[in-house]
């Protein structure tokens, strides 16, 4: 037995059972970590199904109402407040307000949505501008909140960056 080396022989030629204990906590583990990081992205993935286009792009609905001459309507979205602007129309800002779970109420701006809708019913674009300090979950909640319900509102979602 060379350098204290087991061969696996014992006495009278009897060997040694390979059988061995298999320790399963860092399998566990592992799998923990990969359970959690598929359930991380399957949250990404359902956020990446908005339908939200870039604002150089336009559809083949942008182009139609262009010929209509409608009045482009800009939401900016900054930590502070929103404000809402349909072609050289400037309404009020809104101040951010938020619930006691910390999520954004958006109430106001429903009510100005509707607002604007009834106005001219064939508006159905909308470009929202965001500033880099607002949240990745404003930014997506108020875009839901454009679209409204069964896509009733602006169906028409751009995102762009807010300017200066």
């Amino acid at each position: 037995m060379a350098g204290g080396m087991d061969l696996g022989q014992a006495g009278k030629g009897a060997k040694k059972p390979l059988d061995t204990a298999i320790n399963l906590v860092p399998f566990i583990d592992l799998m923990a970590v990969t359970i959690s990081f598929l359930i991380m992205t399957a949250v990404w993935t359902q956020i990446g199904r908005l339908q939200v286009s870039s604002s150089g792009q336009a559809s083949g609905e942008a182009t139609e109402e262009q010929d209509e001459k409608l009045e482009p309507v800009t939401l900016l979205l900054t930590d502070k407040e929103l404000r809402l602007t349909v072609g050289a129309v400037n309404y009020d800002p809104i101040p951010i307000t938020r619930n006691k779970d910390g999520q954004l109420e958006l109430n106001k701006l429903d009510e100005k949505l509707k607002e604007i809708k009834t106005q001219n019913e064939k508006q159905a674009a909308i470009t929202v501008q965001s500033e880099d300090a607002v949240k990745y979950e404003d930014l997506v909640r108020v875009i839901d909140e454009c679209i409204g319900d069964n896509g009733g509102l602006f169906p028409n979602v751009a995102v762009a960056a807010a300017a200066g």
